[in-house]
């Protein structure tokens, strides 16, 4: 597994959505795109860090950042999740998580103290070119949307 290091050029994807609707990297050329990768939907740490990009969704857009969340879930359950949460974030489905493998953001990780292998929680931002401005991994859900807008000099 490689992760991504700024310079690099972000791999394309296309993936379905919440609605089955498919969604490349390509089409948000032009744009920066905050690509998050989190573990499965509807669990606590994964809504709330769903939750805190939903709440920033207006002013990263505003700075000009579109959000995309990548998640190896399938859309039915993308769309449960948008729903009871009221997310307004784009969530993508990449269940065979080759995605997920090419960002890095799959592999071994520790999990209560085993090495165990699965979704790395990982936060990439492409810039308007497809290049990776910054590339974070293992991040934490909680608190991790407050650190990146720092990051980002949003703060």
């Amino acid at each position: 597994m490689s992760r991504l290091s700024p310079g690099d050029t972000a791999p394309d994807f296309t993936l379905p959505d919440d609605a089955g609707t498919p969604v490349s990297l390509a089409d948000l050329r032009g744009r920066k795109v905050i690509v998050y990768f989190y573990p499965a939907a509807m669990t606590p740490g994964c809504t709330k860090q769903a939750c805190d990009f939903t709440d920033s969704l207006a002013s990263l857009q505003a700075a000009g950042y579109e959000v995309v969340g990548i998640s190896p879930d399938k859309p039915e359950k993308l769309a449960k999740f948008r729903e009871r949460d009221a997310l307004t974030i784009r969530l993508l489905s990449d269940p065979d998580k080759s995605v997920l493998r090419a960002w890095g953001a799959y592999g071994e990780k520790k999990l209560y103290g085993k090495v165990v292998e699965g979704v790395i929680r990982s936060t990439v931002v492409v810039d308007e070119d497809g290049k990776v401005e910054l590339a974070q991994y293992s991040v934490k859900a909680t608190g991790h949307v407050a650190k990146l807008r720092r990051d980002l000099g949003l703060a």
